[in-house]
């Protein structure tokens, strides 16, 4: 995939770094200088440039670009123009990272498709949640081994799990699965409220709607995730 990180200060390029060592193409911009050059040979692409100023970001790639990461986090003013200005250009998909909840209504206004807490959030999360498809979050245990929340594939919707067969096609325990429902609340909104169902058992039946949590190796989860 092709990814834009605006912003290399240590979450992007963290970001980039991860992006770029799993295969994907990564363009990492800062109007720092120095972050450029100490970055070049670590992410695909680096360019300084502003990537607030307009007719410089339209001779970017952007139609050809999967995803925009907004990583800039010194600087709310540079933050929301830059959001606002890849949001006018249309770009397939993009992520903003906020600083504070006031700063994440903006964003939410703007219209971006997903926030980053960084403060909250690891890069290496972040890497392997916008790499592979369906991932809802992950928690890295290793190098090689992982925790991930994963949307159940619509292959499984209505599947138990032991016929659904997960741990002999693809080494991966399934550790329980997340349900969601629509409750009221106590002033009359109607809210999204998700329930952990317990630890898995063979007789469960699997939800397109819900999120199934999976143990297993990095491989086994790559390989889970293309073939659905």
């Amino acid at each position: 995939m092709k990814y834009i990180i605006i912003g290399l200060g240590s979450f992007g390029a963290s970001l980039a770094e991860k992006l770029t060592e799993q295969g994907n193409e990564v363009i990492g911009i800062d109007t720092n200088m120095n972050k450029v050059d100490n970055y070049k040979e670590r992410i695909s692409h680096t360019i300084c440039m502003d990537a607030t100023d307009e007719f410089t970001v339209s001779g970017l790639p952007l139609r050809d670009t999967d995803m925009v990461v907004i990583a800039i986090g010194e600087n709310k003013g540079a933050n929301v123009m830059a959001t606002a200005l890849f949001k006018n250009f249309q770009v397939k998909r993009l992520v903003s990272r906020a600083i504070d909840s006031l700063h994440e209504k903006v964003l939410r206004a703007i219209g971006v498709d997903e926030i980053v807490h960084p403060e909250a959030e690891s890069a290496e999360r972040w890497a392997k949640k916008l790499c592979l498809k369906g991932v809802v979050d992950s928690f890295e245990l290793s190098d090689n081994y992982s925790i991930i929340e994963v949307k159940v594939p619509k292959r499984y919707d209505g599947v138990a799990i032991s016929d659904a067969k997960i741990r002999e096609n693809y080494n991966l325990l399934v550790l329980t699965t997340i349900g969601s429902s629509v409750e009221k609340s106590f002033v009359g909104r109607t809210i999204n409220v998700t329930k952990v169902k317990g630890v898995a058992s063979p007789q469960d039946v699997l939800n397109k709607d819900d999120i199934l949590v999976v143990y297993g190796s990095n491989n086994d989860i790559k390989r889970f995730l293309k073939d659905d």
